[in-house]
């Protein structure tokens, strides 16, 4: 499987170096006039089949390695509710600000301004978590020599 894999994605590595010169080669006077929009295009949805192919196929092989191993399923599933609790702790701890901002041309809602607040102080929590556990490690590795 591994070997199918790499053949696959040594294809599609070539074919896209193919496509790339091929648009290179059209120029972008060409381009902009609509000489060659077809051409554009035709790349354009070769390049989202690939896309899509390369993202079913990074799916299926995570997802396969995950319920082989329960393990790793165990932690994966930790590790995603330890994201989900500090998204919910920032989503309760913000608040929504009253003064009116534009979002897109138009003023942004009470919702809108909490699910941006969330955000950052869910940043904010991540953040000073990862710092935390560097410093840790440092330590721990210090004091092991």
């Amino acid at each position: 499987m591994k070997k199918l894999s790499t053949i696959l994605v040594g294809i599609v590595g070539i074919l896209s170096i193919i496509f790339l010169v091929m648009i290179i080669g059209t120029g972008d006077d060409a381009i902009k006039a609509g000489e060659s929009s077809g051409a554009v295009n035709t790349f354009m949805y070769i390049a989202y089949a690939i896309l899509i192919v390369t993202i079913a196929l990074v799916l299926l092989f995570t997802l396969k390695g995950l319920f082989t191993n329960s393990a790793t399923l165990k932690s994966t599933l930790l590790g995603v509710g330890a994201f989900l609790v500090v998204l919910i702790i920032a989503y309760v701890v913000s608040g929504g600000d009253t003064r009116e901002y534009l979002y897109g041309g138009s003023p942004a809602t009470v919702g809108q301004s909490h699910m941006v607040g969330a955000g950052l102080v869910a940043f904010y929590i991540l953040m000073v978590t990862s710092i935390v556990v560097m410093l840790l490690s440092s330590v721990k590795k210090l004091f092991n020599k």
